[in-house]
């Protein structure tokens, strides 16, 4: 399977010419042109941002002190011409343009410009895609092709086979790759974390008066990929209710785009998947929202950006590039006020092929759940960037407890080798971000706290596991 396919995309062969000349219908022309308009709007905003960091205090107060190194003096100079005339009289010699040009250079020249990175068309790949074209590539010297790839185990086999310099991965490949879980053993790294929250379980409408998992004895659940925070909030959700999601139930890895045909066909009885397929099964009327994944534990990570170690090892400028146009990104998807322009820029045929009411549902928290109800959940997703090293190690010990990894198991090596905290503090200050402090945050999961320094007791803990 080279691309995805869904029902919506059965009519799209059949072209009529569109009165601008290009060969879409007129519906796709008004969409373009829809999404064209919002990504120009977010840019001004961007744009208008990054002249405000730049040109008001930073950039002034950092050229003045260059100039008159003596605070006496360089007050004495201020006070007697006036901040305007100081100002104009410095710039003529030292315009803010050369001073960025130079800070540019300094970062060190890139070792590769053109760049191809993949992307499920889910919206947990909202900051990577939307740097597209929103020019944040661009803008750090980057030409960059975002392809969207048919399923994981591809997007697994194109980063070990280099076909891909960076990706879209879902937060627990890079650990698993680098283990060699499921594939030859290659280092990867996750740079920072795309998503968190924005997961559902999603079940048939012939389920609605069956809402308690204890009653789910049978059911065919459908996953994305074996490892995925899918599969492991899944598994945790079914074990708390008593069931072992090894023997109980049936789990399938089906590829996102896929899952609401499933569900509609009668294959499966719900899924723990990515948005938009969850508000999709609503929007099609063949399912309905159990519950949001961030009930489960809120703030969760899903989705990731990363790359292998070798090209970090052999492109650094590159890397670091990668990482301010991506974190520049995540910054604007973070902001409540821009997800309604962020929904009319993703939806297009390049990027997630979606309708954009099912999008603003999404990412606006305003939606239908299939029930009959209208429900206001503003944090349904959000883009946290934070490579968290615990939430490293805690699915570390999911992948243990559910016999993915045999015996013991160095959690604290691993995350830290993987999960890159480091340089994402380093790029965010460099971007004037806030940077929170630590590596290792404690979070609750239904309930039950979880702390990284003791994740062998915990990873033990369950009395549902897989047996050693």
């Amino acid at each position: 399977m080279s691309e995805f396919f869904s029902p919506y995309d059965a009519d799209r062969p059949l072209m009529l010419k569109c009165s601008c000349g290009r060969d879409h219908t007129v519906a796709d022309h008004h969409t373009e042109v829809s999404a064209d308009a919002a990504a120009a709007t977010l840019r001004q905003r961007s744009e208008t941002r990054e002249f405000e960091l730049y040109s008001n205090e930073f950039i002034e107060a950092t050229l003045v002190k260059a100039l008159f190194p003596q605070d006496a003096v360089r007050r004495r100079f201020i006070k007697a011409v006036g901040k305007g005339t100081a100002m104009a009289a410095i710039a003529s010699v030292l315009p803010v343009a050369s001073m960025q040009a130079m800070a540019q250079e300094k970062q060190g020249a890139l070792e590769k410009t053109n760049l191809k990175i993949g992307f499920i068309p889910i919206t947990c790949a909202t900051p990577l895609i939307m740097a597209h074209p929103l020019g944040f590539y661009s803008k750090q010297g980057l030409s960059v092709e975002v392809t969207k790839t048919a399923g994981w185990a591809l997007i697994r086999d194109k980063m070990i086979n280099k076909e891909y310099d960076a990706t879209h991965f879902l937060s627990p490949m890079p650990l698993a790759i680098s283990m060699g879980l499921g594939s030859n053993a290659t280092p990867m790294n996750v740079a920072t974390i795309q998503n968190v929250n924005g997961q559902a379980i999603t079940l048939s409408l012939k389920h609605k008066d069956n809402r308690d998992p204890k009653n789910w004895k049978g059911f065919k659940f459908a996953i994305p990929f074996e490892y995925s925070m899918h599969n492991f909030l899944l598994r945790y959700y079914l074990a708390e209710a008593g069931l072992n999601p090894d023997t109980d139930v049936q789990l399938r890895v089906v590829p996102p785009a896929e899952m609401v045909a499933n569900l509609r066909a009668g294959n499966i009885d719900g899924f723990l998947g990515p948005d938009p397929f969850n508000q999709r099964a609503v929007f099609e009327e063949v399912g309905f929202i159990h519950l949001l994944t961030k009930d489960l534990w809120n703030g969760h990570p899903c989705c990731a950006f990363g790359t292998s170690t070798e090209f970090i090892q052999k492109n650094p400028n590159t890397f670091a590039a990668l990482y301010r146009a991506v974190l520049t990104s995540a910054a604007m998807a973070r902001d409540p006020a821009n997800r309604e322009l962020i929904a009319k820029v993703i939806a297009p045929q390049a990027y997630l092929n979606q309708p954009e009411a099912v999008l603003n549902q999404v990412l606006t928290g305003k939606f239908a759940d299939g029930l009959g109800k209208i429900q206001n959940v503003p944090d349904r997703a959000d883009f946290d960037p934070m490579p968290w090293q615990s939430m490293a190690v805690w699915m570390l010990t999911q992948m243990q407890r559910w016999g993915y990894i045999k015996g013991d198991v160095d959690y604290k090596q691993i995350a830290e080798k993987v999960f890159l905290i480091t340089d994402a503090k380093k790029q965010m200050k460099a971007l004037d971000q806030k940077v929170p402090d630590g590596a290792y945050p404690k979070f609750k999961i239904m309930g039950r706290e979880f702390d990284a320094a003791k994740a062998a007791e915990y990873a033990k803990s369950f009395p549902i596991r897989k047996a050693a």
